[in-house]
């Protein structure tokens, strides 16, 4: 409770603070007399941004104001390191995501509609995920650096990129060169390619997945690379034929990465019992 009042409360009320700020600085910036060039005017019926009728000016202000506050003090809580070890670093993580997003999906489905919310929510996730990153990469180099200097080994490298090398070649010949090659021995019926996208693709995927993760846990640049090779082999393809390719992404991607997974979560297991053995 101490630590609530002296770092979190304080955080929270200045980002609020803040929050409101850009609230007025966006209705007053969105005016057409902003955009056309006319005369500005303060009008609070631009700060609600509430475009339904039905919803009184003032109770629209009011709730404008209120997820405009809410939103600041979820950025300024998120000045803070939610926590030191790992797993309650994600659960945390991912709890505060879920609660600024539905902060600004309730704005945006107000103010526009429940259809416009992936065009909030998506570009949310992605700042969210390019922080949570930079933060994660920053704290790797600090456990590098610290490893170096009490002449420890070094750990894995950051996400597993050395251990992914190998298997980024086979998915460059599944994902890209084998598709091409079976396409082009299409003709006239794409049979090759049906049986690709639903046998080939799927448990060469799985398998390479799993062989990974069975030998260094979790590597999400495997699943990306495998995602990355399909969507060249999606565009290249378009020059040549007019199938329509695009399913073969999400097939990668998933199997991929339920591979990997389901390797990973073997890892761990030995290791557990190697660290009980005697």
């Amino acid at each position: 409770m101490e630590e609530f009042k002296k770092q979190w409360l304080p955080r929270a009320f200045i980002g609020g603070c803040v929050g409101i700020a850009g609230c007025l600085l966006l209705g007053f910036l969105t005016q057409p007399g902003a955009v056309f060039g006319g005369t500005l005017t303060w009008d609070i019926r631009n700060f609600t941004f509430c475009y339904d009728s039905r919803v009184p000016e003032l109770l629209g202000t009011v709730q404008a104001f209120l997820l405009w506050f809410l939103f600041g003090a979820e950025i300024g809580i998120a000045t803070l390191p939610f926590a030191d070890s790992g797993r309650e670093l994600v659960v945390r993580s991912l709890a505060h995501f879920a609660v600024m997003s539905l902060t600004v999906g309730l704005w945006a489905a107000v103010n526009f509609g429940v259809r416009e919310l992936p065009f909030f929510l998506i570009p949310l996730a992605l700042v969210y995920a390019l922080v949570w990153l930079g933060r994660w990469v920053g704290w790797y180099a600090e456990v590098a650096a610290i490893r170096e200097k009490l002449g420890l080994a070094p750990g894995p490298s950051l996400f597993h990129w050395k251990e992914s090398l190998p298997y980024v070649g086979f998915a460059f010949l599944l994902c890209l060169v084998l598709p091409t090659v079976l396409r082009l021995l299409d003709d006239p019926t794409p049979l090759l390619s049906v049986f690709y996208a639903f046998v080939l693709l799927p448990v060469g995927g799985v398998m390479s997945g799993l062989s990974l993760g069975r030998r260094h846990g979790i590597c999400p640049l495997y699943p990306v690379s495998c995602v990355v090779f399909t969507v060249v082999f999606v565009l290249t393809a378009k020059l040549y034929t007019n199938i329509a390719d695009e399913i073969l992404i999400p097939i990668a991607f998933v199997a991929a990465l339920a591979g990997n997974l389901a390797g990973a979560a073997q890892y761990k297991l030995k290791q557990r019992k190697g660290a009980g053995a005697p």
